[in-house]
């Protein structure tokens, strides 16, 4: 439970970050993100898996860059579902769909399976693993 509430939180957070960066994508109030956040991961759950499934032709011949377009979409059918949530064009969907992206990336880096924050320690050369041949 913990972990989704984190997943929750960076994905509000990247939806905010994408509507006070693209002049297209506007959030009414903060229940309306939070709520933006919980069906974006619904749609990203039930939808997406369909559409890249259906797409792997598109998605291959452009070397990936498909599913950018697909994110893009998600984030038009969440702005088509919910009244205080609003996309103006795909263009803007994009821009929002690269934002969450990053994001995520970013976020996850540091968030394990579980939610909880990871860190990881290096050790410098003489206390690192040792292979014996």
């Amino acid at each position: 439970m913990n972990g989704l509430l984190v997943r929750l939180s960076i994905s509000s957070v990247g939806l905010w970050i994408a509507s006070r960066l693209v002049s297209g994508i506007e959030v009414l109030d903060t229940p309306t993100l939070i709520l933006a956040a919980i069906l974006l991961g619904i749609v990203n759950a039930v939808v997406r898996p369909i559409a890249i499934l259906l797409t792997i032709p598109i998605t291959v011949l452009s070397l990936g860059l498909f599913l950018w377009v697909i994110n893009g979409a998600m984030l038009g059918i969440v702005s088509w579902l919910l009244d205080g949530f609003h996309v103006a064009g795909f263009g803007s969907a994009l821009l929002g769909a690269i934002i969450l992206s990053v994001t995520g990336w970013i976020a996850n880096a540091y968030i394990g399976d579980r939610g909880r924050v990871e860190v990881v320690m290096m050790q410098g050369r003489g206390g690192g693993p040792r292979l014996d041949r």
